[in-house]
């Protein structure tokens, strides 16, 4: 059989990228593999080892990537990181950019230019390619997205550019970290019957780093796990499913609801009457309208689903929540019993707000040590510019104790994996005991077990007196038990 991409016995020539024995890993051809662990396992480490992003020591990885003619190692394996999905075209990114289009350079290129230029770079206009184009472009709505800017896609959207983005290179390998989050039901189908489709018709091999095991596609033929910056054997995906069955769910800390319970607060700070009202909200940006004519209230106390197919306008909705969409003062909004525009600062709407989302990671810019991020979240700052006093800092332990992230209060921030860093930021939503809490998939890139902890986290805090909460969440399943109400927008500016 052969052996497409082969490493033994390999060790990073760098000490701070070595796992913990040397790397055996092996990809034959008509293989598909999933590379399974926990946060912070190592899992992005060994992807970087078979990309040659980490070069090893002796003779390397050995790559044979017949019948592409194509002799770069990079113009064979494409590698999407959880990172490239928030975009890695923005260096300049800033959260509330999104919403404030006369604050978008001229340079930023549309989705649209970006398409045209990977296509017109990856090889010859052949009938087979441009029919795949098409087929891309229809699956995933990409004609709709053309004429906008990079800088104002959902991250639902940013996802799907980068996916067909990539896909235009037509690559040997394909190595994507957790594709399938961010994306709505339909489109996680689409994908996984476009992955079956393309690896059964074409010369492409997929491996995906997945923490969502349930999300495991049933193309993948084996799976790598990789525990304590250890890989495992190669086993087949049916070897894995049984193991995982009989094993079960790691026992989550039953401790958990006495842990946020006992966190100090103050329950007579916050006695807002009504959260939200929002009566016949519009927003459009230019000729494009992304929300007509919504009606809104949001009761102290309540906790909202808030649910939709990428790009039905759910961030633009929660930004006008959070103080960060300047067209709130041109709508009939009232937050936390106050009218939007009557002299309040959004300094005094954010002090109410706990709040995590994808644009927040992809704006977090900040190499700092995790508990200064943590308490960022006490003022509301992105890095930390006021000096927290012990008893703040004692507060932060709390919380990361609570996530399981207290080992980590000195590691800084690009150190850690994505799915620590999502604790970290879900951390910092919580340290300041708010009033609302507003959770825009908060389990992005969280393996199974720190999944059930966050849910069982959010469970327990929503037992607190007075507190409201906002939560999306594309997987049904995961919504926690108190939600009591649900929010559902269509794409095409309908409101349900």
């Amino acid at each position: 059989m052969r052996k497409i991409i082969s490493i033994k016995n390999g060790v990073a020539r760098m000490p701070e990228w070595r796992m913990a024995e040397p790397v055996d890993f092996e990809l034959n051809d008509n293989e598909h593999i999933a590379i399974v662990g926990n946060n912070g396992a190592g899992k992005s480490m060994l992807a970087d080892i078979i990309t040659g992003r980490h070069p090893i020591t002796g003779k390397g990885a050995e790559y044979d990537f017949y019948p592409s003619n194509r002799s770069l190692v990079s113009d064979n394996i494409k590698y999407i990181t959880f990172r490239d999905s928030y975009g890695d075209y923005d260096s300049t990114y800033f959260l509330q950019q999104r919403w404030n289009q006369h604050e978008i350079d001229e340079d930023t290129p549309t989705a649209g230019s970006m398409l045209d230029e990977a296509y017109n770079m990856s090889g010859e206009d052949t009938e087979e390619r441009r029919e795949m184009r098409s087929r891309l472009y229809r699956m995933f709505g990409i004609e709709e997205l053309s004429s906008k800017y990079v800088i104002l896609l959902s991250s639902g959207e940013m996802r799907k550019l980068v996916l067909v983005r990539t896909l235009l290179a037509a690559p040997r390998v394909l190595l994507i970290d957790n594709p399938f989050i961010g994306l709505d039901t339909e489109a996680r189908q689409q994908l996984k019957d476009l992955f079956r489709k393309m690896s059964q018709e074409h010369t492409l091999q997929i491996i995906i780093i997945i923490s969502k095991t349930d999300d495991i596609p049933d193309f993948i033929t084996h799976v790598v796990e990789v525990k304590g910056m250890n890989v495992m054997p190669k086993i087949t995906l049916g070897e894995y499913l049984a193991a995982r069955k009989s094993a079960g769910l790691q026992s989550v800390d039953g401790g958990t609801r006495e842990k946020v319970l006992a966190v100090p607060c103050r329950d007579n700070e916050y006695n807002s009457r009504n959260i939200v009202v929002m009566n016949g909200v519009t927003i459009a940006y230019g000729a494009k309208t992304i929300l007509k004519d919504i009606d809104w209230t949001i009761k102290n106390g309540e906790r909202w689903a808030l649910s939709g197919h990428n790009g039905s306008g759910k961030s633009t909705l929660l930004s006008l929540i959070c103080a960060d969409n300047p067209q709130a003062y041109a709508c009939d909004i009232t937050l936390f019993d106050r009218k939007r525009g009557s002299g309040e600062s959004i300094w005094e709407i954010k002090k109410h707000i706990g709040y995590v989302s994808p644009e927040m990671h992809r704006a977090f810019k900040h190499d700092i040590p995790a508990i200064q991020i943590v308490a960022g979240g006490l003022r509301d700052t992105m890095g930390l510019y006021a000096r927290p006093d012990e008893k703040e800092y004692e507060t932060c332990r709390k919380w990361m104790d609570i996530f399981g992230i207290k080992e980590l209060e000195n590691t800084k921030f690009f150190r850690l994996s994505s799915g620590q860093q999502r604790l970290v930021l879900l951390a910092r939503a919580f340290v300041k005991n708010p009033e609302l809490l507003i959770l825009d998939e908060p389990f992005h890139g969280l393996d199974d077990n720190n999944r059930r902890l966050t849910r069982d986290v959010i469970e327990a805090f929503c037992l607190r007196k007075n507190k409201t909460m906002i939560m999306v969440c594309h997987y049904d399943e995961e919504l926690p038990r108190c939600i009591s109400n649900r929010m559902y927008l269509k794409r095409n500016i309908e409101q349900a």
